[in-house]
């Protein structure tokens, strides 16, 4: 590729293997896992094996971009002044492969994109147009369905699922309508800049070099990251706008995004170019690092970038959003983990490859003795931007930190290399759990159950109170943050207080073992990978009543429990030991095992009850000396009030005194 100054001429050659032929229209959905469509020419005329330029784009020394179309004519998008689709039709559109053939620019922050896309109609009634939507800086500028190129409607749509606070939404029009469950491939052209924009932050009032620090997607020649729906949308998607703001129906739509798209066939081939002086030495796609064939002929001119191309056969995506990150940084290889640190960091990256070393032994004793893949870290440009990750991939600064802070993280991060990807609740959970875990290990109990507190106010606000509300969110279909990360690593710690660690050790290890050993992953939907996880659990501890547990807390949402002590009743019986009965209601829809303990001046006894939801239960306890309180739960039973009930007993007794219940948390003993 060839270019000059002032003007700078950017090509995008398009392989001849990208396929561009059209499915038969109207077609049922087959369940079966899509597979990457057959090589197929994208008019009469074949193309030759070195494939073919269908745009061409030039940048004058103002900036000023035009383009120009070597098959199709002038581009077919027309800008319209308002969106023409409902939020209905936006619903109604999955995705069940998504081809890409990307060309990073990074020098002059610049994506050129050709996409085949096979789409299916996942509603109830035929659709005439499909909605598509990319970033607000990106341009839609080819549409073709069924070897056609067609005139489409282009409007901006006002949606924080993008930093910049915008999509540009395509309305394809369609010759036949869409039939519920057909599928409909589209070959689509798109290209724009990304350059860092915090404006849907900045929007909402938050200060602009907090909100950078927070949206640093961009494409820029020593680090290139986009982060994908929530983020930046440089992949095109069909989504409900959303803004920041309106509860959680941003996140919600992050995690219905992952969702629909979990069982998509994802594949990618990249062309990176680059100035000489920024070799990029790390490419990650959706968590994975891919290998980089770079051309950088010294010999030439100075104006004449250099090349690296990867990339990425077709895969299931899983609950992932499609991220692409392309950097310039220094590759240390560890135990479990590969640190890939600027030169600002290399000193201080070592200890947090140490700190890996340690944290996977800690981790083989769960899951087992070998990770599925390496975990991969990213430095960020800045040490002061908001760490992010998926699946495998942790992108954070490798500034020197504390070793304990640095363990903390790790043991969330290379929990995802170890865990099988689904259920997906159970990956994300897992990887809270072990966190949790490791904070119980080294900073105590009470430490871990305030790192799950933080969490559970959120989760009771987003929980249906009734199940009159709705059905909320089953753990094997949540969308939402709160629920398949807050959520499953509560229900992971009561696992472990309801089978006891070593039982639940056993299942993780044995799950997941069953699970990796599957050629090609386990399969699509997260039913039957769930069914698994629990028949090992039974296996583990096989005179554990768990039917409870999985009704309530993962195969349904009832919402949380809500616990109340309503009366003690202190006995004196023999050689100064108290015989204490306990009652206790729950008001809420899902049961409760939680543990029940009495205090006395120098003694504490402990044992655990079960509260069916909407019931009642007793325990008695015998204890040495007078008791003086009672507890019910210790936060690890998350609820809708408190996670910590507290009764304190009079010296005058119980029947004088009466009782005194404290709804307000307290640290466990």
């Amino acid at each position: 590729m060839k270019s000059c100054m002032p003007a700078r001429v950017f090509l995008l050659a398009l392989l001849a293997a990208l396929p561009c032929a059209s499915q038969p229209t109207n077609q049922p959905a087959t369940p079966a896992k899509p597979e990457p469509q057959t090589p197929q020419p994208a008019a009469a005329p074949a193309t030759q094996p070195g494939g073919q330029v269908i745009f061409e784009r030039s940048i004058d020394e103002n900036g000023k971009t035009t383009t120009k179309a070597t098959q199709a004519g002038e581009t077919s998008a027309q800008m319209v002044g308002a969106p023409s689709l409902e939020d209905a039709d936006r619903e109604a559109i999955a995705f069940a492969s998504i081809d890409l053939d990307a060309h990073l620019q990074t020098a002059g922050q610049q994506l050129a994109v050709r996409a085949l896309i096979t789409v299916r109609n996942a509603g109830k009634t035929p659709l005439p147009r499909i909605p598509l939507q990319i970033s607000s800086t990106l341009n839609w500028e080819r549409i073709r369905v069924d070897g056609h190129d067609v005139t489409f409607p282009v409007a901006t749509l006002t949606s924080d699922a993008d930093h910049t606070g915008q999509l540009h939404e395509a309305a394809v029009p369609l010759a036949e309508p869409l039939n519920p469950g057909a599928t409909r491939q589209l070959d689509v052209t798109y290209s724009g800049t990304i350059a860092a924009s915090a404006q849907r932050l900045i929007t909402v009032g938050t200060p602009r070099d907090a909100a950078l620090h927070s949206d640093w997607d961009q494409i820029s020649p020593a680090f290139t990251g986009l982060r994908g729906f929530g983020n930046v949308v440089w992949y095109p998607v069909s989504s409900v706008p959303v803004i920041l703001g309106d509860g959680s129906r941003l996140f919600d739509e992050i995690g219905r995004q992952k969702l629909r798209l979990s069982d998509a066939a994802f594949r990618l081939r990249l062309t990176v170019e680059f100035p000489h002086a920024e070799v990029p030495s790390i490419a990650v796609v959706n968590g994975h690092p891919i290998a980089l064939a770079v051309s950088d002929p010294q010999n030439l001119n100075a104006d004449v970038a250099g090349s690296a191309t990867a990339s990425l056969e077709a895969y299931t995506l899983g609950f992932e959003s499609p991220s692409l990150f392309v950097a310039v940084r220094s590759v240390h290889p560890g135990a479990n983990v590969t640190a890939c640190a600027s030169p600002e960091d290399e000193v201080s990256v070592k200890t947090w490859i140490s700190a890996a070393a340690n944290v996977s032994s800690f981790i083989e004793r769960w899951l087992g003795p070998k990770p599925r893949q390496q975990t991969t870290l990213l430095d960020l440009p800045d040490p002061d931007d908001v760490p992010w990750e998926t699946g495998p991939l942790l992108v954070v600064s490798l500034r020197a930190s504390p070793p304990e802070q640095i363990s903390g993280v790790l043991a969330h991060a290379l929990t995802h290399a170890w865990m099988a990807p689904r259920p997906f609740w159970l990956n994300e959970g897992a990887a809270n759990f072990m966190g949790v875990v490791w904070t119980e290990r080294h900073q105590g109990r009470e430490a871990a159950v305030a790192s799950l507190e933080a969490g559970r106010a959120a989760l009771a606000l987003g929980e249906p109170a009734s199940p009159s509300d709705g059905p909320g969110q089953p753990l094997a279909a949540a969308i939402s943050p709160v629920y398949y990360r807050t959520k499953a690593a509560y229900v992971l710690m009561m696992l472990r207080d309801v089978v006891g660690e070593d039982a639940l050790g056993a299942a993780m290890r044995e799950f997941n073992a069953v699970q990796n050993s599957i050629p090609g992953g386990p399969p699509p939907g997260n039913a039957a990978t769930a069914g698994a996880f629990e028949q090992e659990l039974r296996k583990a501890a096989p005179n554990a009543d768990l039917s409870w547990l999985f009704s309530d807390w993962i195969d349904a949402d009832r919402g949380l429990p809500d616990l109340t002590i309503d009366k003690v009743f202190p006995n004196a019986v023999q050689s100064g030991n108290w015989l204490v009965t306990v009652n206790v209601s729950n008001t809420g829809y899902a049961a409760a095992e939680v543990p029940v303990m009495v205090r006395s001046a120098n003694h504490t006894t402990a044992e655990r009850l079960l509260v069916p939801a909407r019931g009642s239960a007793v325990k008695r306890l015998l204890i040495q000396g007078k008791p003086i309180e009672v507890q019910v739960n210790d936060g690890i039973v998350p609820e809708t009030q408190a996670s910590v009930h507290l009764m304190k007993l009079g010296q005058a007794g119980p029947s004088e005194q009466g009782p005194n219940p404290s709804s307000a948390p307290a640290p466990p003993q």
